[in-house]
């Protein structure tokens, strides 16, 4: 369900600002959830809308860049912006602008390599980066580190229990029993993109089954709880940007 200024907004209600497939996509799941997505104004469910069609923009552009996947141990990435740390995190260099860095990901990405998780904070800051813009983009993130699910502010996370995924979300795909020689795939943190399409930084645009069926192959040998994917939601707080 969707409300605006309190009143209950029906997917027709919507019809001139719903130009895209995707977008038609996320707002007819918004009104058919159970949840209710509460706006003040106008314009603050006109950003959740853009913010989330750029996630979906920002996933894909990572998946089609040259970005590779490895743990914290071997992460790697470009030294012309970025200081490699100790723990597998990047921090932007002082003096250089937070928009050019994050988007080299995309442009050099055959100089990158992490894990899935940073793979999903650099989607949501790309998605950030598209939705704001450059300048704002600069001025907020200034000091930008990219590492694991730690995020600098404004860009907050939220989360949820459920199971009713809108585009744009993050999702979780759980391995309790993973292989401990290849523990890494003990989770997958994925973009939830559209009806049974997922973006996961290691595995691509791949169906729920596709990514099970692979983690389920790096479990210890005489597994006994498959992999599944969770009831866990989380999502940026939006209204953090609007």
């Amino acid at each position: 369900m969707i409300k605006i200024n309190q009143q209950t907004i029906q997917l027709d209600d919507l019809s001139d600002y719903l130009t895209t497939k995707e977008q038609k996509d996320i707002v007819t799941k918004m009104v058919k959830s159970g949840e209710v997505f509460s706006f003040q104004t106008l314009s603050q469910f006109e950003f959740e809308l853009l913010f989330r069609t750029k996630t979906l923009k920002a996933a894909r552009d990572l998946n089609n860049s040259k970005v590779q996947f490895t743990t914290f141990t071997y992460a790697f990435c470009n030294r012309r912006y970025w200081d490699r740390l100790s723990n597998g995190g990047f921090l932007l260099k002082p003096n250089v602008r937070p928009s050019v860095a994050i988007l080299d990901i995309l442009k050099n990405g055959s100089l990158y390599a992490f894990d899935c998780s940073t793979g999903i904070a650099i989607v949501l800051y790309l998605a950030t980066l598209y939705s704001i813009g450059s300048r704002r983009f600069d001025l907020l993130f200034n000091r930008l580190f990219l590492y694991d699910w730690q995020f600098n502010n404004p860009l907050r996370l939220t989360q949820k229990y459920g199971d009713d995924f809108i585009p744009g979300d993050i999702v979780h795909f759980n391995n309790p029993d993973v292989n401990p020689k290849e523990s890494y795939w003990r989770a997958e943190n994925v973009i939830f993109m559209s009806d049974d399409q997922y973006y996961g930084h290691g595995v691509g645009i791949k169906k729920a089954s596709t990514i099970l069926s692979f983690l389920d192959k790096k479990r210890r040998p005489n597994p006994r709880i498959p992999a599944y994917l969770m009831n866990l939601i989380t999502r940026p707080v939006y209204q953090e940007f609007s």
